[in-house]
């Protein structure tokens, strides 16, 4: 046995179920070594595709992902996708080969760019430990939500390995096998300060993060005793739907009701969110008397955004369930903290963007952006999952989709890298093929993404692509524009790209006005058994309205 097969059957044994990647000359063993111990390889066009798509995978699925790369360009090529999972502490292990011989075309230092946008480098360099390595890369990733990457020195992975595979074997089924770790109980003093802030709120709001996305019944059980309404960052969008106190998303997406509600609390809990300048609208959500507290794993994490009143560090559903045995209830439910009659009836009437007037604005072969997304919502099935991309028009899609749930809605947007949304979209229905996977597109973000349109149809995905095209890197319009700046740089002609997907193998239409709708009603009512990719040519005199604070932080 070499050592890339001892690599790649350890870390199958492990749990890895799925591995994304490029097989090159550098990762060619180390890939067929985990298929051939049971994991199934989803070939990308290209790595960067490839590490999106594992990033996805990991985030609908809760599972380890797995990225195998070549040497050199192959792991360059995969650097944004490996940025984002890093600043989403999303667990993956990157397998790439290295070459150690600097005489080499692919020899570089990879454990310095790994480190530079996050990772953890990690290297398999001896034989008689290579196997352990691997198991040591997988425990990190999943113990300690870190993206990892494990260099394979090609000398390395041709030598004969040192281990046993019969202990290999039997390390890996300890790991596969080792109960999650029991969640550290927050301080007592920090739990009762919560509560005591709690009791003395009148609105409190809380808002829900990636971390909360597993403690549901907990924060609402907790929020019902004190009157809290209930909201979410981007990422952890549609965790509280359903309940009658959910405002959907705090922040650059927030209703104009839930930006009203937010910034009017007295108090704002973050639970396993970093209260970011996304969700906070660089702060202007925090009223200037509310108290903000943070629910962190990490204490590090308290106070990086907006200053904090307190932080309590702990697993967020343990921390719910441990104050909410402490706090009383806040008067008759009717009439607890922040709910009432009033506030129910508006988060009814107003909760939701689609219930926002506006005027529409499309005619002369272009259709308003808000019309098309919400004739998309009133079409798509409930059970749906919806993955978008940077740019203009990611506001759209991103609140006029509706999501059954946290499950419905994938947002790679921690490196706010345009480009990422077709392969989101593939990783995300790979994890989830329960669900109608929508991939909600600009036309730069298509056309850089287009290879894994191929990707697409060969893995068989019912998916629905909708390319919101506006002919322009409509974002750079908007904000250099009005300053007289020149646009041709970022103005581009007009592009087929209905008949780009239909080269692919794709089922295609081109959305002009509602009427051409018909043709995506048609593709839900048949059997599906090739992709859509909808071409909407949408109205582009206006910023949508999240721009203005998007580029507040640039």
């Amino acid at each position: 046995m070499i050592v890339a097969d001892a690599v790649g059957g350890v870390l199958a044994a492990a749990g890895a179920e799925v591995v994304f990647g490029v097989v090159g000359s550098g990762n060619f063993h180390v890939t067929n070594a985990l298929v051939r111990h049971g994991a199934r390889f989803v070939a990308a066009r290209h790595e960067g595709g490839a590490a999106t798509m594992a990033d996805a995978y990991a985030r609908m699925s809760g599972k380890l992902a797995v990225v195998s790369v070549h040497q050199g360009p192959g792991f360059t090529n995969a650097l944004t996708g490996l940025a984002e999972a890093a600043k989403s502490r999303t667990p993956m292990v990157v397998l790439a080969g290295e070459a150690t011989d600097a005489r080499s075309n692919f020899a570089m230092d990879q454990d310095a760019v790994a480190r530079a946008v996050g990772a953890v480098p990690m290297r398999a360099g001896d034989p008689g430990t290579a196997g352990q390595d691997a198991l040591e890369a997988f425990r990190i990733a999943v113990e300690e939500r870190r993206t990892v990457l494990l260099n394979l020195p090609l000398d390395v992975q041709a030598a004969a390995a040192g281990e046993s595979w019969e202990r290999l074997e039997r390390a890996a089924g300890r790991l596969r096998d080792r109960p999650s770790p029991v969640p550290v109980d927050a301080l007592p003093e920090e739990v009762a300060a919560l509560g005591r802030l709690l009791m003395a709120s009148r609105r409190p709001v809380f808002v829900a993060g990636r971390g909360a996305r597993r403690a549901r019944r907990e924060l609402e059980e907790l929020a019902e005793l004190v009157g809290a309404l209930l909201a979410t960052s981007a990422v952890a969008r549609g965790l509280f739907r359903g309940s009658p106190w959910d405002l959907d998303v705090s922040g650059g997406f927030a209703t104009p009701l839930a930006a009203e509600l937010i910034r009017d609390a007295d108090l704002v809990v973050g639970w396993g969110c970093g209260l970011n300048m996304w969700t906070t609208r660089h702060g202007a959500l925090i009223g200037p008397e509310a108290k903000v507290v943070q629910v962190d794993l990490e204490r590090a994490a308290v106070g990086r955004y907006v200053p904090a009143d307190l932080g309590v560090v702990g697993d967020v559903a343990r921390v719910a369930r441990q104050v909410r045995d402490i706090v009383e209830p806040s008067g008759p439910r009717e009439e607890r903290g922040y709910r009432s009659a009033v506030v129910a009836g508006r988060v009814r009437e107003e909760g939701r963007w689609r219930a926002v007037p506006y005027t529409d604005e499309g005619g002369d072969g272009r259709i308003d952006p808000r019309t098309l997304t919400i004739g998309l919502d009133d079409l798509l099935p409930d059970e749906r999952l919806v993955s978008t991309d940077s740019g203009n028009f990611m506001g759209y899609p991103a609140m006029m989709l509706d999501v059954p749930d946290e499950a419905g809605f994938c947002f790679t947007q921690a490196f706010q890298a345009v480009g990422l949304g077709l392969a989101t979209a593939i990783g995300a229905a790979v994890a989830r093929p329960d669900r109608l996977p929508v991939a909600a597109l600009g036309d730069g973000g298509a056309l850089m993404s287009a290879a894994e349109l191929e990707t697409v149809v060969r893995l068989g995905l019912p998916m629905l692509v909708v390319v919101y095209d506006d002919e322009a890197y409509g974002a750079e319009v908007h904000h250099f524009g009005p300053h007289g700046h020149p646009l041709d740089t970022v103005r581009f002609p007009p592009a087929d790209l209905a008949a780009i997907a239909r080269g692919h193998g794709f089922d295609a239409v081109t959305v002009t006005e509602p009427a051409d709708l018909a043709g995506v009603a048609g593709w839900l009512t048949g059997p599906r058994d090739r992709p859509l990719l909808v071409n909407a040519k949408v109205t582009r005199e206006r910023p949508s309205w999240w721009l203005e604070e998007a580029f507040r932080g640039h």
